[in-house]
C-alpha cells in the first residue's frame, strides 16, 4: 500500500515520498525498507538515524528526517491503528459447532459463532455477534451483551452480567468463588457461600488467566473501558472504576474500591477494604496497605509518594558507605575524648 494512502487512512500529515510501498509494520530496531515504524518516546529519537524502516510515524515536535514521515499528534496511538491496516485476526465462521452444548432456555442473538465443545448453561442470554472459541464455558443464568468475544478455556460463572464489546482472553475466569472462609473454634474453616455476582461493564477486556471473583453478597464490578492484564486478581466485592488499567500479576483484595483512570503496574498489591482514588498511578511492585488520595503517584513497600521513594532509594544505595562514615566519625570522637581526658 502506498504511504500516501496510509496517511489518508490515519489522517496524518505526509512529509516526503508518498509513493513508498508499505506492506507491514514493525518496531524501530526490526523494521525493514517495506515497513512502517514509529517513535513516541523522545529517548528513542537517536534510533531514527539507524533504522532501516521505509517510513516512520513521528510527533509534530520530532526532528526532520530524510525518511518519509507521517506526522501525528499521538504517534503511539496512530501506530496502533496502523497495525489494523495490515493485520486482522481470523474470525470463526458463523454458526454453532455440532459438539457445542446449548442448554434449555438459552437465547442467542443474531450471527453467533460457537466453537467446538462450548457449553452454555440454561437460561443464559447472549447478544448479537458473540464469538465463543472452543472449550468456553458459560454457566446458567448469565447475561451477556453484543459483540462478546470469549477465547478458549475462559469461564463465566452463574448469574454474572457482562456488557457490550467485552473480551475475555484465554483462561479468564469471571465469577469464581471469592476467598471467603469463617474460622471456627474447633479449627477448620467454614466456607462462606459466595452468593453475589460479577458485573463487567461495556468495553472491558480481561487478560489471560485473570480471575474476577464473585462477591459474597452484592456484586464485584469492573467499570466501563477498564483493561486487566494477564494473571490479575480481583478480590470479591471489589469495585474498579472506568478506564482503569492493571498490569500483569497486580491484585486487589476483597472490598477494595479503585477509582477511574487508575494505573496499577505489574505486581502491585492492594490490601482489602481501602479506596484508591481517581488518577492514581502505582509503580510496579508497589504495596498499598491503606487508602490513596486521588492523583497520587506512589511506589515502594509500603507505598509512599514517588519523590519520597526516590530519595529513600538513593539513601539505600549509599547506605553501606554511610555506615562506614558513621563508624569512622564515631572512632574519631572516641579518640578526641581520650585526648581530652589525658589533658
Amino acid at each position: 500500500m502506498k504511504l500516501s494512502r496510509i496517511a489518508d487512512i490515519l489522517n496524518c500529515e505526509l512529509r516526503g515520498d508518498g509513493n513508498v510501498d508499505i506492506s507491514g509494520v514493525a518496531g524501530i530496531d526490526e523494521a525493514q525498507p517495506h515497513q512502517l515504524t514509529f517513535v513516541a518516546n523522545p529517548k528513542y529519537i537517536p534510533k531514527i538515524k539507524t533504522t532501516r524502516a521505509g517510513a516512520i510515524i513521528l510527533g509534530p515536535d520530532a526532528p526532520t528526517t530524510p525518511i518519509p514521515t507521517l506526522v501525528a499528534k499521538d504517534p503511539y496511538l496512530t501506530f496502533a491503528k496502523a497495525i489494523e491496516i495490515f493485520y486482522q485476526p481470523p474470525r470463526p465462521l458463523p454458526g454453532i459447532h455440532p459438539t457445542a452444548t446449548i442448554s434449555d432456555g438459552v437465547i442467542l442473538g443474531e450471527n453467533p459463532s460457537i466453537g467446538a465443545n462450548v457449553f452454555i448453561g440454561k437460561n443464559s442470554r447472549l447478544g448479537n455477534n458473540c464469538v465463543l472459541y472452543p472449550n468456553v464455558t458459560i454457566y446458567p443464568h448469565v447475561e451477556i451483551g453484543d459483540d462478546f468475544i470469549a477465547h478458549s478455556n475462559s469461564v463465566v460463572r452463574e448469574y454474572c452480567k457482562i456488557g457490550h464489546r467485552v473480551i475475555l482472553q484465554n483462561g479468564a475466569v469471571i465469577g469464581a468463588d471469592g476467598f471467603g472462609f469463617a474460622p471456627q473454634a474447633d479449627g477448620p474453616y467454614y466456607k462462606i457461600v459466595q452468593s453475589g455476582i460479577v458485573v463487567l461493564e461495556d468495553d472491558v477486556e480481561i487478560g489471560a488467566n485473570t480471575c474476577v471473583d464473585r462477591a459474597t453478597v452484592g456484586e464485584t464490578r469492573i467499570g466501563r473501558g477498564t483493561k486487566l492484564d494477564n494473571l490479575v486478581q480481583i478480590g470479591h466485592g471489589s469495585r474498579v472504576g472506568e478506564d482503569t488499567a492493571m498490569a500483569a500479576q497486580a491484585g486487589i483484595a476483597g472490598s477494595t474500591k479503585v477509582g477511574n483512570r487508575v494505573f496499577l503496574g505489574g505486581q502491585v498489591g492492594a490490601a482489602g477494604h481501602l479506596t484508591i482514588g481517581d488518577g492514581v498511578v502505582a509503580i510496579a511492585q508497589t504495596c498499598i496497605p491503606k487508602s490513596v488520595e486521588p492523583g497520587k503517584i506512589i511506589s515502594g513497600s509500603p507505598a509512599m509518594d514517588l519523590n519520597l521513594w526516590k530519595k529513600n532509594y538513593i539513601l539505600m544505595l549509599n547506605f553501606p558507605e554511610l555506615v562506614q562514615t558513621v563508624k569512622r566519625l564515631a572512632k574519631e570522637v572516641e579518640e578526641l575524648k581520650k585526648d581530652r581526658d589525658q589533658t
